[in-house]
């Protein structure tokens, strides 16, 4: 027999983690062009508006000579319209001519302005575009791998490589919904919640990342397949250790206080539901139901069990409900390391 006594403890759960770049965009061309030149290579370091690719149009760099000779000759012309307007002005004042070819040369004048105007935007538009030619990065991050090399024709829909900022990383994971429940109902009630603030990743090698992190915002819906909904968590990234799409798993440390642990061993189960057998103060047995929170090493996670509630140990197949026995004691931590020594048995097998 083995007496369940009310404690403290932290309980690690563990979710399958899904690690993003906080910034990660596509670098496409705008423009369709030959590749005329690589400046990066897959791998670099980059910064904010260094130059990534270099593509060569003729077709855009004819537009902007073309935009570029009409924008003068435009200007050219309303010199000309704004000088035959002072001059026709003058003719007027000293009623040489009619005050209506004065309006016909101003008229002339504002239409040349307007040209101008036009010949301004086709011009910005034509270096826009040729501008275009010359790709930068839009922010500091890696570079992805690079498929298309110097003299390959691209275009808007071409993919010509990837870009991290691995500065800090976004965790997603998700929980089902009555853990989800819980949260939305404490949070809701003002009561604090360390250990969403405190998360763990434990990387493929099973190492525990260096930095904690902390959740930020959860998805509107749940998925209707698997009832879960996903948790955003940020985890700074100063070594830049992490990058775009490595695996892990984020580990929730829950302090579970006046908890009863009841060991596996010592329970059985029965269409779903969960029982021990407890001893009275006769040694009269009985079976009694509870419901596991969750489990911890070799123990199951429960309230419903009072403490110090007396119940079999070991055995619990030669025994029935109402049966009298001799209850012999273990003590807590003589069943604490009979456990342990049973699970790294079982682990080095």
């Amino acid at each position: 027999m083995v007496k369940l006594v009310a404690t403290s403890i932290e309980v690690a759960q563990s979710y399958v983690a899904d690690v993003q770049a906080v910034q990660f965009v596509e670098v496409k061309p705008k423009v369709e062009g030959f590749v005329e030149d690589v400046l990066v290579d897959e791998g670099e370091h980059v910064k904010k508006g260094q130059v990534l690719f270099k593509l060569s149009s003729a077709e855009l760099y004819e537009e902007v000579k073309e935009a570029q000779a009409n924008y003068k000759q435009v200007q050219a012309e309303l010199k000309m319209a704004e000088v035959e307007a002072d001059r026709v002005k003058r003719l007027v004042e000293k009623d040489i001519i009619s005050p209506i070819r004065l309006e016909q040369a101003l008229a002339e004048a504002d239409v040349a302005r307007l040209r101008v105007q036009q010949a301004k935007s086709r011009l910005l538009r034509a270096e826009t575009n040729y501008s275009y030619t010359t790709i930068t990065s839009p922010f500091e991050g890696y570079v992805d791998r690079i498929p298309f090399k110097v003299g390959s024709l691209v275009t808007p829909s071409s993919l010509l490589t990837s870009l991290t900022d691995v500065s800090e990383m976004f965790a997603y994971f998700k929980i089902n919904e009555k853990e989800y429940l819980e949260y939305k109902r404490t949070q809701l009630s003002g009561v604090e919640q360390p250990e969403y603030n405190n998360l763990e990743l434990i990387l493929s090698d099973q190492t525990t990342y260096p930095y904690k992190g902390t959740v930020e915002t959860v998805e509107g819906d749940f998925e209707r397949g698997t009832g879960s909904i996903a948790f955003r968590a940020r985890f700074a990234n100063p070594d830049r250790l992490l990058r775009h799409g490595v695996s892990g798993k984020i580990r929730m440390l829950t302090e579970m206080e006046d908890v009863i642990l009841v060991p596996q061993r010592s329970t059985f189960e029965i269409q779903d539901f969960t029982y021990v057998y407890t001893v009275d103060e006769e040694g009269k047995v009985s079976v009694r139901s509870f419901e596991p929170l969750s489990r911890h090493g070799a123990y199951y996670v429960t309230k419903d069990l009072p403490d110090n509630t007396l119940i079999v140990y070991e055995g619990v197949q030669q025994v029935s409900d109402g049966m009298v026995i001799t209850p012999e004691i273990v003590d807590a931590e003589t069943v604490r390391k009979q456990l342990e020594l049973s699970d790294e048995v079982e682990n080095n097998k």
